[in-house]
């Protein structure tokens, strides 16, 4: 069972080839992280999957689900408080579950401010509220913690998580760190430099729950590295078929 599946996915802008033959299949409540290096064109194969860009070749299976997406920006809208910023893509009747969701993220108390009030973190909490608020199956995230400072992403990945525990949902997180990778993900796909080719789908061995000492062990540790070792030689062509497999 599958909650979205990416179908041989290739683009091209202009003559130049960003994709090549890509196919992902996410399972329910499953993280997948995706990482490799600058310009492989993982932005663009989320905002593919997220339907706001065609593909030149390949298609986007995701039914009917609802699908949230979590850009690198905030893009709150300043002229509305924390709340309403919350409520923006939620169901009229939902508002004690936009409650629960900023009392979890740590904004309950925040909720009469203006976005221009909040600090990056802040800001980027409600982000993810307003996207979990319209309770999607799947949420699409792209590097949401990467222009924020080491102490306040992992408060962010812990939060996540305990959101995620909270009212489950499959996510596909890109980003460039390998540790927010591990941390917080069931899969770790790397990316070949571009044109963009998924070369290795690894498993993370970690288990559920995932507490904040877990980032000093020798496991996560170990499982940093492997992933380290397959970005470094994510440029070496590929050996098998261009699939990135459910669990």
């Amino acid at each position: 069972m599958d909650v979205m599946r990416l179908q041989s996915i290739s683009h091209a802008f202009a003559e130049n080839l960003a994709l090549d033959d890509i196919s992902l299949v996410l399972a329910p409540n499953e993280i997948v992280a995706i990482v490799g290096p600058s310009g492989c064109g993982k932005s663009t194969l989320l905002r593919i999957a997220a339907g706001l860009l065609t593909p030149t070749n390949g298609q986007v299976h995701s039914g009917d689900l609802r699908v949230g997406f979590v850009f690198q920006d905030s893009a709150l809208l300043p002229w509305k408080r924390v709340r309403d910023n919350a409520k923006l893509l939620a169901s009229r009747d939902d508002d004690d579950f936009v409650a629960s969701l900023l009392d979890a993220a740590g904004l309950g108390t925040h909720c009469d401010k203006w976005p221009h009030e909040l600090s990056g973190g802040m800001k980027m909490r409600l982000s993810l509220v307003r996207t979990l608020a319209m309770r999607p199956q799947v949420v699409l995230a792209d590097e949401p913690f990467g222009a924020l400072d080491q102490i306040t992403r992992q408060q962010l990945h812990d939060e996540l998580l305990a959101l995620h525990a909270r009212s489950p949902f499959a996510m596909v997180l890109v980003t460039h760190a390998i540790d927010e990778a591990v941390y917080l993900a069931d899969r770790v796909i790397t990316m070949s430099q571009a044109p963009g080719r998924f070369v290795a789908s690894t498993s993370v061995n970690l288990q559920r729950p995932r507490e904040a000492s877990l980032r000093y062990s020798a496991p996560f540790a170990e499982e940093c590295g492997r992933i380290a070792d397959t970005l470094r030689e994510s440029s070496a062509p590929m050996s098998g078929p261009n699939e990135g497999s459910g669990r």
